[in-house]
């Protein structure tokens, strides 16, 4: 059954406000759709998947959008919404459109110049040259443009995942565990969980498998006070939690309320009581002062690029600019250093990004020990083989979607020495 001729119009009404690149994709799509509400499900899902091929096909589709007829916006609609939903579910086009976009789409893009093989901006794909080499860019390339799977974490608190998978199958939805996060499914098709009770329930939550492992290394155990730092909309806390099994105290603090907000109904449906969402200015906010020297286990899931998360995120790369790393740079090692005084002697701190950038992220570990010697730097390979993951890495963690089928991630543990009485003494009266 073809998609009606008007339904290329509003998928190009749409893109042509994404690509001036003032709002996130996700949120311009949301509120296009709010605002047509006639538009059903099967034309929204080609809506969307047509303008999330452009974003992440952007260099390749320009290039030959310049040639044949008609406007070239409506160009790289149609090679966008033909690559994503197959020309024949297209109506109302011309012979000569057909035959164009079968000629663009039948090009072998590895005969392409590697950059815009790439498509991404040159300052990305040349800082990633110098991190990777040119051909482990090109991989990494490759699957950061290919729309990722859908990832799941059992909640351990209602269920196991054998018990998730049989239940998932009868609805019926195919999941496979997960290779390295004990507690993950993988779901290749893209099925409509919320209507599904074992979600409505709080069996499961959408979780990147990577996102799950940085929950692991923060090791959280029974009755201790852990923080998640930059909590958001709560994915890591609640998987925290889950791991603590609802005991001890755990603090989710962000700066931004609204996203905090998301929170509350995630934990409706997860069953944890342990969680305290607390909304903070900045990260020397006086309610982390009280906490000061006082917490077992800290998360920094710092604010970054996104970089790693452009197979869901693929505008992320058009938005992102180089000179913002720099002052992404500053805010990382602020937030970073504010997290560490919460930290008692012996406890752990964990900083995370959803970055493939060195600048956000060794640099930043690095500088973070530097100028920190009361920590020190727990290697990625001891750390993971005290949760069982069977993942080869050295100081870090670097998981990248073209190795690890996860979102690019980074992942630096750390520990603060224990302290004399006296030395920590005459900390205390330092903050004070």
């Amino acid at each position: 059954m073809r998609l009606p001729p008007a339904i290329l119009a509003n998928a190009e009404e749409v893109l042509r406000e994404i690509l001036r690149f003032a709002a996130p994709a996700d949120t311009t799509l949301s509120r296009y759709f709010k605002d047509h509400p006639r538009l059903g499900g099967r034309e929204r899902g080609a809506i969307a998947e047509s303008v999330y091929n452009v974003l992440r096909n952007k260099n390749f589709y320009t290039d030959f959008s310049e040639a044949g007829g008609g406007a070239t916006m409506r160009r790289l609609t149609l090679l966008g919404m033909a690559d994503a939903v197959g020309l024949d579910s297209l109506g109302g086009l011309s012979e000569e459109e057909v035959a164009w976009v079968q000629r663009i789409l039948e090009i072998d893009r590895k005969l392409m110049h590697k950059s815009s093989r790439s498509n991404m901006p040159k300052w990305l794909f040349e800082k990633l040259v110098e991190q990777y080499g040119e051909e482990e860019t090109l991989a990494l390339a490759d699957s950061l443009n290919t729309p990722a799977p859908l990832d799941l974490r059992v909640n351990t608190l209602k269920a196991n995942r054998e018990e998730v998978i049989a239940k998932l199958a009868e609805a019926p939805i195919r999941a496979t565990p997960t290779p390295f996060a004990p507690q993950g499914l993988r779901v290749l098709q893209k099925p409509q969980l919320q209507n599904l009770p074992l979600f409505k329930e709080g069996h499961i939550e959408v979780q990147d498998e990577g996102s799950q492992l940085l929950s692991a290394l923060v090791a959280a155990k029974r009755g201790e006070m852990v923080v998640d730092f930059c909590a958001g909309a709560g994915g890591k806390t609640l998987s925290l939690g889950a791991t603590m099994r609802n005991t001890g105290r755990l603090y989710a603090f962000d700066v931004s309320e609204k996203r905090l907000t998301k929170l509350k109904p995630r934990l409706a449906r997860s069953g944890l009581s342990n969680v305290h969402p607390v909304v903070i200015a900045h990260e020397r906010d006086a309610k982390i002062k009280r906490l000061a020297g006082k917490i077992d286990r800290v998360l920094v899931d710092a604010p970054c690029s996104g970089l790693g998360t452009l197979r869901r995120n693929p505008d992320v790369k058009w938005r992102q600019k180089p000179e913002a790393i720099a002052e992404l740079q500053v805010k990382q090692a602020a937030i970073l250093d504010g997290a560490a005084r919460l930290v008692k002697g012996g406890g752990r701190l964990v900083y995370a990004t959803c970055s493939v950038l060195e600048d956000e992220n060794d640099f930043i570990a690095k500088q973070f020990l530097e100028t920190h010697p009361d920590f020190e730097l727990v290697p990625m390979s001891k750390a993971l083989a005290e949760q069982k993951i069977d993942l080869d890495m050295g100081d870090y963690l670097k998981l990248l979607p073209h190795k690890h089928q996860t979102d690019g991630f980074f992942a630096a543990v750390f520990e603060r020495k224990q302290m004399a009485k006296k030395a920590k003494e005459e900390v205390e009266a330092v903050d004070e």
